[in-house]
């Protein structure tokens, strides 16, 4: 834990049963002595408290991700619905054009005697039928040229409609991106106000206690065996990890898919892109739209998915380990499987031939220190660009 840290919780320090709810109140200890016991469960409720508030962040996080990327499709659906719709209007006004041109033609050649009558009277009656096929012919061009002007206008009818209701769309989703940027601010900033009223020996005790309970959770996974099988990678799978490994140390930051911060999933969705195969952008669809794997079968390059709702998710890189941005405060980094409590496991390539021979990325210096749980900032979260 950095020094600013403790500085900065110290100073800012209030008391603790002002910003819990009242049973994690209650159970903080009295001044003066206290009880092992007592203190134990004084811990246990703050850090129920703050992995809550943690997962409150990271589920609006993600729903926010969500919208975004909806926004970000229906953007797409607007501009090409406008660029059709312009095309549409320059070919109606084309055949307005042609439409005009032919009926001045019409009227400039009309003399009200009907073709049979200037057969009959020709002096040249092959001249005249010649005559009559031209102007058949030009009635005939008439109607094509009528049929193309209706449907061209029904065409950009229906495509004004289309760009109307696209527009709607948007904005509708606009607004709800705004509304679920205030909710990820709010819930950051009330794990930021409770990490602000802790002590620096409160936050110690906290770091060590979320750290037991992951090392506990890590040996019982490794000792189930379920890891125990080393599997190779696909080519697609060895370039996402390379990637996701090529970001340790930077910053986690909400909403974020890169280059210089990330969140979660926008490591996660950013390291297939790379790799050439796009999967979805938030964890939840991640879980809900990739093929499942179970855990035994986990292979470098699977995703690992997090928490009942799949509110987190991380890279897994092989020998119980994986390549995540765990939470605000914290940056990317190599982390035990059992960080977090386990859901599951997906596969953004399952039709992939795992590669014959593989050598795992080196790690950059330090790519395992620093925290899993996110207690080393206590600044204000700055929001996504």
């Amino acid at each position: 834990m950095s020094g600013r840290l403790l500085r900065l919780v110290c100073t800012g320090a209030v008391a603790v049963g002002a910003l819990l709810p009242s049973s994690s109140a209650a159970a903080a200890p009295e001044p003066g002595p206290a009880s092992g016991s007592d203190a134990q469960r004084s811990v246990t409720s703050l850090l129920t408290d703050l992995q809550r508030l943690y997962r409150d962040a990271e589920r609006a996080t993600e729903t926010y991700n969500g919208t975004e990327e909806k926004l970000k499709k229906q953007r797409a659906e607007v501009a090409g619905l406008d660029a059709r719709l312009a095309t549409a209007r320059l070919s109606l006004e084309d055949s307005r054009v042609a439409a005009g041109r032919l009926a001045r033609q019409q009227y400039q050649s009309g003399d009200g005697i009907s073709p049979y009558v200037r057969l009959l009277l020709a002096r040249d009656p092959q001249h005249a039928l010649d005559q009559g096929h031209l102007i058949r012919q030009l009635s005939l061009e008439r109607a094509q040229t009528v049929r193309r002007v209706t449907g061209r206008e029904k065409r950009a009818d229906g495509l004004a409609r289309s760009a109307r209701k696209a527009l709607d769309a948007q904005l509708s989703l606009a607004a709800r991106r705004q509304k679920e940027r205030d909710e990820v601010r709010e819930r950051l900033d009330d794990v930021q106000r409770l990490l602000a009223s802790l002590t620096a020996k409160q936050i110690a005790e906290l770091d060590r206690v979320e750290k037991s309970g992951t090392d506990t959770a890590q040996k019982k996974i490794m000792a189930s065996g379920a890891l125990s099988s080393v599997r190779p990678p696909t080519r697609e799978g060895e370039e996402a990890l390379r990637y996701a490994v090529e970001q340790i140390g930077k910053p986690y930051e909400w909403g974020a898919e890169g280059p210089k911060t990330f969140d979660c999933s926008g490591l996660t969705s950013q390291a297939w892109e790379r790799a050439g195969r796009s999967i979805p952008r938030t964890s939840q669809e991640q879980w809900a739209e990739l093929p499942r794997v179970p855990l035994d079968k986990l292979r470098p390059g699977d995703l690992v998915i997090y928490f009942p709702e799949a509110t987190h998710v991380a890279l897994y890189l092989g020998e119980g380990m994986v390549v995540q941005a765990p939470r605000p405060g914290a940056s990317i980094k190599v982390s035990p499987i059992a960080a977090n409590p386990l859901l599951g496991a997906v596969r953004p390539d399952p039709d992939g031939e795992p590669l014959r021979h593989y050598t795992p990325p080196e790690f950059p210096e330090g790519a395992t220190d620093g925290s899993d749980e996110g207690y080393t900032s206590a600044a204000p979260v700055a929001a996504p660009r």
